[in-house]
């Protein structure tokens, strides 16, 4: 089970990172922006966290968009940097969406609104942290 969900989620992300180079960015990326657009002003560990990468992933992921004028990086409290939009970065984003709308409704496709908010249901069930696995159902 858990590799057919894995090769759903790997057929979807191709699928996107291909699409989204149409609009000159990957998914990394436009997941960033994504994430840096719904906590503006973020830190990069928040921001590594909301798209599961590790930190330094992260800071070399952000320096790519920094240097790509997607991304503004400004001191904050500390040695904090926060994390902005550029109207660049807004544009690579709402592109992306446009993409990511279309993909999503393909992957998606073949089931039907119930069996989509079922398989939603289902997932965020078993997605939630905090609970262990136990391994004897698996």
């Amino acid at each position: 089970m858990g590799r057919a969900v894995k090769e759903a989620q790997y057929r979807h992300h191709r699928t996107l990172d291909t699409r989204l180079a149409a609009v000159g960015t990957t998914l990394a990326q436009w997941d960033a922006l994504r994430a840096i657009s719904r906590a503006p002003g973020a830190s990069a560990h928040e921001l590594a966290v909301a798209t599961f990468q590790g930190d330094q992933s992260f800071g070399t992921l952000a320096t790519r968009l920094a240097a790509q004028h997607l991304v503004e990086r400004r001191p904050g409290r500390g040695r904090r940097i926060e994390h902005h939009l550029t109207e660049t970065g807004e544009h690579v984003l709402a592109a992306g969406r446009t993409v990511a709308r279309e993909v999503l409704a393909a992957s998606f496709g073949p089931l039907d609104d119930d069996e989509r908010a079922t398989l939603l249901g289902l997932l965020r069930r078993i997605g939630t942290p905090g609970e262990p696995l136990d391994a004897q159902r698996l």
